[in-house]
């Protein structure tokens, strides 16, 4: 017979049950297990409308800077007989950079004269417009950045990107050719 848990087919006893048993594991039975996930946080005391309000109004103040950053840079490079800048850049993987910035009366590469001009910024912990003295180059890198961030932002992430300035002395202007890198894929299935 099938005593024991055991089938018997044609009077034959078979050595297998007919479920699996599990081994005993008393300690488990006896512990508590603690959750592991955290209680759930409690709702946020920031008023988000009035941060962003904040930092728009903030960006609103540092446009307003940029044209008479822009007018004192064009002022300067005409006073130093620079006709004209070139800012190269390139970033990708989340870092970019100015490669270089080439000052030229004409046709010929110059140096920057060893002058300083008034530069207006806002600084995080300061809602005042600091006037900072910098040099001709400094304020050209700062412009170029800034102008980066305000038509491409994010320029240096994923592929990137590259590019040149060019700050236009004589015709007070500033003239950007940018050139995005992406990567793409065609599938074709036959």
């Amino acid at each position: 017979g099938g005593q024991g848990g055991l089938a018997s087919f044609a009077g034959r006893e078979r050595s297998r049950p007919l479920a699996p048993t599990l081994p005993s594991f008393p300690e488990i039975a006896r512990t508590h297990i603690e959750p592991t996930l955290a209680a759930p946080m409690p709702p946020s005391s920031i008023d988000f409308t009035q941060v962003f309000a904040a930092q728009a109004e903030r960006s609103a103040r540092i446009d307003a800077l940029r044209p008479g950053n822009r007018d004192r840079l064009f002022d300067g490079l005409s006073a130093a007989g620079i006709s004209h800048v070139t800012v190269t850049f390139d970033g990708e993987g989340d870092s970019g950079q100015i490669e270089s910035i080439g000052a030229w009366a004409g046709d010929k590469a110059v140096d920057f004269p060893p002058v300083e001009i008034p530069y207006a910024a806002l600084t995080w912990d300061n809602p005042e417009v600091e006037m900072r003295q910098l040099s001709l180059g400094d304020v050209v890198e700062q412009l170029a950045y800034d102008f980066l961030a305000d038509t491409h932002g994010g320029w240096e992430n994923n592929d990137g990107a590259y590019g040149e300035f060019c700050f236009d002395a004589s015709a007070r202007s500033i003239h950007l050719e940018f050139n995005e890198r992406f990567t793409s894929s065609e599938l074709f299935t036959h």
